[in-house]
């Protein structure tokens, strides 16, 4: 993997020097294109340092449902699911695509990316872009028959920002039948309003109400990392006594604490390297809460192997990157799947 780390870092320097956007939409083309053609998911392969074997090589069952392996990509980085089929290539076990609202929506207006680069964090301030949960539903569909029997897809759901609680049911209702999984997104911080749904009965009343509008695919659900742990240790209690079958911890933080580089603003959420000892912390925690009844995912911070062993040692079954392919580039998911088992 040591080679592929350090090409990318050659590399690094000139991808920073365009606007962080336009580079991650040209990464969601790449992986489009090299999804589509065999030549393409081969040099992707080799980009990632795994093989569809190595790949398929420690599989994990939980919440029902079978991974080839137990790295995934974090919701945010394809939010419309135009690149499914590059990011299997890539030899990820899953990956949660959206956040995805009901209707669609062109999300805060630009510059909504930013990078800090000291700090191997992003902040973002994106909103919920996306075409909608119904656009989504066909792409997954139209890549199905394309990917492996064991390559998980799990779907993010949100609200509108003029919406409602009653946003995340029409969702889950549009894209029940082509999801493994749903994630309820009650934590962005660039939604107003949308992290008060993580009061207890509020959240209670939610999952139901996706319960009921989609019967079949487990349910997880995304806290914040901003949580102080009473409160974190109350919700992991109502989860584990609720449809809910995992949790994802956690999404971006709105905290500047120990930043080397300079922030330019103080709005949107912070992902990446500084969310990690936070992250570990809170997998820890909600594992002793929830004692072993809800499936744990580890999402912030994963930049290496000894990330993934960490977050793997607190009690996390799944874990996925994001931003740390941002700074360390695809090797880093060979890596993460051969730390992971």
């Amino acid at each position: 993997m040591r080679w592929r780390s350090a090409a990318y870092r050659a590399v690094r320097p000139l991808l920073f020097q365009v606007d962080p956007e336009r580079i991650h939409a040209a990464t969601l083309t790449a992986l489009r294109l090299g999804g589509n053609a065999a030549v393409g998911r081969t040099l992707l392969s080799l980009a990632s340092g795994t093989t569809p074997s190595a790949a398929a090589a420690a599989p994990v069952e939980t919440m029902g449902l079978r991974f080839r392996n137990r790295i995934g990509l974090g919701a945010g980085f394809d939010k419309d699911g135009v690149a499914i089929r590059g990011w299997a290539a890539l030899g990820l076990g899953f990956v949660e695509l959206g956040t995805v609202t009901p209707r669609p929506q062109r999300g805060n207006l630009r510059p909504r990316l930013a990078r800090l680069v000291e700090d191997q964090a992003l902040i973002n301030r994106m909103g919920f872009n996306n075409a909608g949960a119904d656009a989504l539903a066909r792409r997954i569909a139209d890549a199905r028959p394309h990917l492996p029997d064991d390559f998980v897809i799990g779907v993010n759901l949100g609200r509108n920002r003029d919406g409602d609680a009653s946003d995340y049911p029409r969702a889950a209702r549009s894209v029940a039948d082509v999801a493994d999984y749903l994630a309820i997104n009650v934590s962005s911080p660039n939604t107003p309003g949308l992290r008060a749904l993580q009061e207890p009965d509020l959240l209670a009343d939610l999952l139901s109400a996706v319960r009921a509008a989609a019967p079949r695919p487990p349910i997880l659900v995304k806290l914040s990392p901003d949580l102080d742990g009473e409160s974190l240790d109350a919700l992991v209690r109502m989860l584990a006594d609720s449809p809910a079958a995992g949790i994802i911890l956690a999404n971006t933080t709105t905290g500047r604490q120990g930043l080397r580089s300079q922030a330019r603003s103080s709005e949107g959420g912070l992902s990446g390297r500084p969310l990690l000892p936070g992250a570990i912390a809170s997998i820890d925690r909600a594992s002793q809460a929830g004692d072993g009844r809800l499936a744990l995912v580890a999402s912030g911070g994963i930049s290496s192997g000894d990330d993934v062993r960490r977050a793997r040692s607190a009690g996390a079954e799944l874990v996925q990157v994001w931003t740390g392919m941002v700074y360390a580039g695809p090797g880093l998911i060979g890596e993460a799947i051969d730390a992971s088992s």
